[in-house]
């Protein structure tokens, strides 16, 4: 059974902000933020334990899921039946968020 997804705010801005970045810098490929991202979550919600373990939290359980095509993480941690998104964050950035 798929796990119920909640977006937190924070993270739910950077998604869009990354959207917005890519659908301007990117043409050729303009939905693959909102396509990768969809696509992850959903495997995420069935199997939440895929992503790497991320112990640069001080919220013990976080794990991230890289996408290759756009170089974003998506930082997260499901318990109780929920999968919540805490990031999105682009690899290329020299510091984690803070989670």
């Amino acid at each position: 059974m798929a796990l119920q997804v909640k977006i937190a705010a924070r993270a739910a801005n950077q998604i869009h902000k990354a959207a917005e970045w890519w659908l301007v810098n990117r043409p050729a490929a303009p939905g693959a933020i909102s396509a990768d991202f969809g696509e992850a979550v959903t495997l995420l919600a069935e199997q939440p334990g895929i992503g790497a373990r991320y112990e640069g939290s001080g919220t013990p359980g976080v794990r991230r899921l890289f996408l290759s095509r756009v170089g974003y993480f998506i930082y997260y941690k499901a318990e109780a039946g929920t999968l919540q998104i805490l990031a999105f964050w682009h690899a290329s950035r020299e510091r984690q968020p803070l989670l």
